[in-house]
């Protein structure tokens, strides 16, 4: 019965994720290289997750968020976070009307289905957590009225990992609320002679046309729910997660000191909900144990917290990260 139902759900999958490769060539039109990128933003938006991006200035990482909002008809936000930024600059605020003597709702910027929050941790701890209850509860309140926001609704925050100087680094609450945390990097050389021969042309404009309609997105999480996940499968996701918060269970005793908290819950969630998205982008209709290690870093560097002895020697997040999944036996 179950090899029935995979072979239905795979069926499923092959006609309803058609639109990824359609999505991903016209994107392909202005973004050149950053694959991952641009794969991880699907990820995120068919598991209807939110994406954490840190990675030096001039990696596109406005172009290609834009140009996923051009690709799929939707609305598009992009928000600078600045120092002086508000939180109703943000969500919007109440406007009183003298003439009546009422109070109008003015929505902000957020009241969009795809947004850019760029260099977020530019803006203070207030701005930043107006955000929190878009992101989780999927809505806003002003005043007394609380709105729901429109669907598909996803977060793209940018990171510079340089010129920390009136910084405000993100509360480990908000971190965790990004199902994804991805590191971008500078492209190769062959890449970039390909940007460099497409993007000198100061008149030169590339038009991206919209080839993916927001109800088709909604439509795709409903068939990435369906996408069938093994015993064996959660086994593995859960040892993994598990491993950040006890090492020694897993005879992994040397990170013992290295970690200073584990994984939250939400790990083991986004895990298995963004490896069912990585498996419907591959076109396939099941989990696999490569899905979740594909994936698992992007899942997992911002949750396992570090410890000053790690620091002290050197190590990062994904070097503990990389070691669990040597280690952990894979079914």
């Amino acid at each position: 019965m179950v090899g029935e139902g995979i072979t239905a759900i795979n069926e499923k999958v092959q006609k309803e994720s058609g639109f990824v490769r359609s999505l991903t060539s016209e994107i392909g039109k202005v973004i050149i290289g950053q694959e991952y990128l641009v794969n991880r933003l699907l990820v995120g938006l068919l598991a209807n997750g939110h994406v954490l991006v840190e990675g030096v200035p001039g990696l596109a990482k406005t172009t290609a968020i834009k140009t996923l909002s051009q690709a799929i008809k939707t609305k598009f936000q992009r928000i600078q976070f600045t120092p002086d930024l508000l939180p109703a600059d943000l969500i919007g605020t109440l406007v009183y009307n003298p003439k009546d003597g009422n109070f109008t709702t003015k929505k902000g910027p957020i009241f969009s289905n795809i947004i850019l929050a760029d260099e977020i941790n530019r803006a203070p701890a207030k701005v930043q957590s107006a955000l929190l209850e878009a992101m989780q509860e999927r809505q806003i309140t002003i005043g007394e009225d609380t709105f729901k926001l429109d669907e598909p609704f996803l977060v793209m925050a940018t990171q510079n990992p340089i010129e920390q100087e009136g910084t405000y680094p993100l509360p480990e609450a908000q971190v965790d609320r990004f199902m994804l945390k991805i590191n971008i990097t500078y492209p190769s050389m062959e890449e970039e002679h390909k940007i460099l021969k497409m993007m000198s042309y100061t008149n030169k404009k590339i038009e991206v046309s919209p080839v993916v309609d927001p109800a088709d997105i909604i439509k795709a999480r409903s068939v990435v729910d369906e996408i069938y996940v093994d015993e064996k499968i959660e086994k593995y996701i859960l040892d993994i997660v598990f491993a950040t918060r006890d090492p020694k269970k897993y005879k992994l005793d040397e990170l013992s000191s290295l970690i200073q908290y584990g994984a939250s819950p939400r790990a083991s969630i986004y895990l298995t909900v963004a490896s069912k998205a990585h498996a419907f982008i591959q076109g396939r209709g099941y989990v696999t144990p490569q899905d979740i290690k594909s994936i698992g870093q992007d899942v997992l560097r911002h949750r396992v917290i570090i410890s000053y002895e790690a620091e002290a020697e050197e190590k990062t997040s994904e070097d503990i990260i990389k070691k669990i999944f040597d280690e952990i036996e894979v079914p």
